[in-house]
């Protein structure tokens, strides 16, 4: 859920981007909406995918490159630390709910509820 709200942050960053023309010297400013856009794509995407170690390891790294993003415009910093921290207490409080769901399937299924 945190990598599909975060997918929108992602393309109106780049929409930020170009519009405030951020992008280094030589590089056409519309790259800007094109890094967007595939940013959230990709968040969608690997969002799929988090339920499985590889996917969260990509989430991860996703969460970095937004990050990385405060070096062209640096209000970027504040989505990414907000984001960034929503995604860590989401992984980690969601395994601790799916080992507890599975220890109460377990222990409901050996009384035979």
């Amino acid at each position: 859920m945190i990598l599909g709200f975060e997918s929108i942050v992602a393309f109106l960053a780049g929409l930020s981007v170009y519009g405030l023309r951020a992008l280094p010297q030589g590089i056409e400013p519309w790259w800007g909406i094109v890094g967007g856009v595939t940013l959230g794509i990709l968040m969608i995407v690997v969002s799929a995918f988090t339920r499985y170690r590889a996917g969260v390891i990509a989430g991860g790294l996703l969460q970095v490159v937004v990050a990385l993003g405060a070096f062209l415009v640096p209000a970027v910093l504040i989505a990414a630390a907000v984001f960034g921290a929503l995604y860590v207490y989401g992984t980690i409080k969601g395994g601790a709910l799916d080992e507890r769901n599975a220890t109460l399937a377990a222990e409901a299924e050996k009384n035979g509820d």
